[in-house]
Order: structure tokens, then sequence, then C-alpha cells
């Protein structure tokens, strides 16, 4: 495996995304700086990250009162951000210790542990973007049909929502990297992004179009909000700031791969896809983020990490 600096434009597959080598010879038509980054600095934020979420996967298990379905959830989407951290934590280690010598892999041994890892980014990805697409549901039908909540989204249902990304997950993200020679992998990716991209705004411009309607109704009959719906609306703007971030984060990965499939040869798409480490630091920090943004939103979440830190609250 080349040195993961390099990794910049290698054509036109979903693992050109993952596993790519820099082409110099096709640079020289643009100046393009090549920005280095440190491989401690993926170690720091692996470490960082997994921690973070570890905690806040402990948090929700511990704490009964965030025994729901929508912190069941954000638990899966903790577990999603810590495949990112793990695999660029396991990624950073086997290159540290090849540099150095420590460590002699055979080419068709990395090969594999390349396979492994860039699986493991891709699951994060597709799980990730569907439990804030289940989480976006979640929060509609609170908003929406508050009376019959429990009656549909019931512990068992959501288990099953759960248990059905995480295998759909894992199943499709081998299937692209197994077939990842086939720019129709890379395609389908980029459309998935794009129906739950649309799919968690339509829900959510819906949700606040509405909430404000109703929240002038209420001030026009000078009624006070119930907890329920104030609760319910704080819900809807955490996981919209979760959303937020998720695009912040991603969407140059993305465009990355839109560049792959549409300018492969052109050396201003060539000197956007070099910087390839970059946009996998701000994956990385997208599952750092997520963790301050439930703790931060949760009360009751950030009472339990405080025990669960200092063992008071």
């Amino acid at each position: 495996r080349e040195e993961r600096r390099e990794r910049g434009e290698r054509g036109e597959t979903l693992h050109a995304a993952f596993s790519i080598q820099k082409n110099s010879s096709n640079m020289s038509a643009v100046a393009c700086q090549h920005v280095s980054v440190p491989e401690e600095v993926f170690l720091s934020l692996g470490i960082v990250s997994l921690v973070e979420n570890i905690l806040v996967m402990t948090a929700i298990i511990k704490n009964r009162n965030l025994h729901s379905p929508m912190h069941y959830f954000i638990c899966c989407l903790a577990a999603a951000d810590m495949l990112v951290s793990v695999s660029n934590m396991v990624e950073t280690i086997v290159l540290i210790l090849m540099e150095r010598g420590v460590m002699v892999v055979q080419n068709y041994l990395l090969k594999q542990i390349d396979n492994l890892i860039d699986m493991m980014i891709c699951s994060s990805m597709v799980s990730s973007l569907s439990f804030l697409g289940a989480i976006a549901a979640d929060r509609y039908i609170t908003i929406f049909y508050a009376l019959r909540y429990h009656t549909i989204m019931t512990t068992r249902r959501a288990v099953g929502v759960m248990v059905g990304i995480w295998v759909v997950s894992i199943t499709s993200s081998a299937i692209f990297i197994v077939y990842s020679e086939n720019s129709a992998v890379v395609i389908c990716l980029i459309s998935f992004f794009f129906v739950m991209v649309i799919f968690m705004g339509a829900l959510y411009l819906h949700m606040f179009t509405l909430a404000r309607i109703h929240a002038k109704r209420i001030m026009a009959q000078h009624k006070k909000r119930t907890l329920h719906q104030a609760t319910s609306m704080k819900g809807a703007i955490t996981l919209t700031i979760l959303l937020g971030v998720f695009l912040i984060c991603w969407s140059p990965f993305f465009l990355h791969l839109i560049l792959i499939i549409l300018c492969p040869t052109n050396p201003y798409c060539q000197c956007f896809t070099s910087h390839f480490n970059m946009f996998l630091i701000l994956i990385i920090c997208n599952s750092v983020i997520d963790p301050i943004i439930y703790a931060f939103r949760s009360q009751e979440l950030r009472c339990t990490l405080k025990e669960l830190i200092c063992c008071s609250c």
C-alpha cells in the first residue's frame, strides 16, 4: 500500500476514492500545491473520536432514561462514527510500523487490509446517512403523530430498523469494494447520498414549516407550548445540526467521487482529488464533533457523561 499522503487520483472507481495514488506527471499542467498531513494528526483524531463515541454509547446504555428509539439510533450513529476512527487508526499504525521497518507485510495481505479499511469507511458512510434518516423519521413521527408515537415506533421496530441498516450497510459496502472497478458503484454511492439528503431535507422542511405555523397559532391563542412539543422540536433541531455537520464534513469527499466520474483526466479535477487526505481529515472530524453535539444538546446525556468521567453530576 502506498503511503496515505500519496493517495490522490487513480481513475474512475470507488477504490480510487479510498486507495488513490498520485500521478505527478498528470499534475504538471496545473499549479497544484500538495498538502501533507502528518500521520500523528490522523492517529490523534482517531483516538479522540474513539474515546468520545465509546463514552456516548456507554452513557446511553447505562442511563435508562435514554432508552428510547431516538437514543438507540444515536448510539448506532456513534458506532458508525467509531468505524471511521478505528479504520484510520489501524491504517495509520500499519503505515507507521511499515515505514519504520517494524512490520513487513506481503502485498496480498496488504491488499486485504486495505480492502477491510475501505469497507469500514464505506460502511460508516452508508450507516451514518441511514441512521440520520432514521432519526429524522423518528422526530417527524414524534411531532406529527405524538399520540400514536409509542404504537408506531416500538422498541421492537426500532431494533429491527437498526439491524436492517447494519446488515444493508455492511453488505452493500462489501459489494462496493468487490466491484470497485465498475464506475456504476460510484454512481450508486453518490445517488444514495443525494437521495438521503433530499429525503431528510424534505422531512425537516415540513417539520419546521408546520411547527412555525403551529407556534403562531399558540401565540395568537395565548397558550404555552407543551413540554412534549418543546422537547420534540429540540430533538429536531439537534438532528438538523448533526445533518449540517455531516454535509460539511462529507461533501468534499462526494465532490471527489463526482469529479472522478466526470473528469478523471482533467488536471484541475486531479488537483482537487489529490487532496484526499484533507477530505479524510474532515470525515474524522465529523466523528469527533458529533458526540460534542449530543452532549451539548442533551442535558440528560451530558449529566450521564459527567458521571462516567468524574463519578459526579
